[in-house]
């Protein structure tokens, strides 16, 4: 059962603009990466469920979070039907997020007020998502629209929260133009997680750099 409410999640992501990405099988690897992010400043992590019993992986990962991360807000990303988006939820998963827009998934996630954050690349999609409840929209893949993407839709419609995925990298620049355009907040992996990072072990790099990252932001921002 979720431990935050899809508002609060909500809340979370605008505030930090910050949600990174990342599986691994290997448990332990996964809570030393989580508490870097954590230990950086992070308050969410979207686990990218990609590969066989991700699910049991993501229960015991969560399970860490909430014994040892207070705070830390644990979601599920490339979630693809409404089975896998109840599977999770009932492990814990506080948000879910897909590579496509789906009604199936909008409708479980919906009945126990969980955020979901679906994949949509037109502004059709972005509109049927909102008429289905959806708090942030995904842009994905990210780098595929741009940054001017989300210029010319908050434009028609202000009120839409946007979080580019795909193409997001910890730079300044790439950041800034992401912000600049009215994104509410992006989601980053392997640019931030690094497979340096990962194969040399390096949680105090990773550390450094998710701080440096949500101090950027911070800093554009203001």
């Amino acid at each position: 059962m979720a431990q935050f409410s899809r508002i609060e999640v909500a809340t979370i992501m605008k505030e930090t603009g910050l949600v990174p990405l990342f599986f691994s099988q290997d448990l332990e690897l996964s809570k030393q990466v989580l508490k870097a992010c954590y230990d950086g400043g992070a308050r969410l992590m979207e686990f990218t469920a990609r590969g066989d019993f991700a699910h049991e992986t993501f229960g015991e990962l969560t399970k860490y979070a909430i014994k040892e991360l207070p705070g830390m807000v644990m979601g599920v990303g490339s979630v693809t039907d409404a089975a896998a988006a109840s599977l999770y939820m009932a492990l814990g998963a506080n948000f879910i997020v897909t590579p496509v827009f789906r009604k199936d998934i909008a409708i479980v996630c919906n009945r126990r007020k969980v955020l979901w954050s679906p994949g949509c690349g037109s502004l059709t999609e972005i509109a049927q998502a909102e008429e289905m409840g959806c708090e942030i929209v995904k842009l994905f893949p990210g780098d595929s629209f741009g940054a001017k993407f989300i210029k010319n839709i908050k434009g028609p419609q202000p009120w839409t929260n946007i979080m580019p995925t795909g193409g997001v990298s910890p730079d300044k620049d790439n950041l800034k133009g992401w912000f600049d355009a009215g994104a509410t907040c992006v989601g980053m992996g392997s640019q931030l997680i690094t497979k340096d990072i990962l194969n040399q072990k390096d949680f105090n790099k990773l550390e450094a750099q998710v701080k440096w990252t949500l101090a950027t932001i911070a800093a554009l921002r203001a």
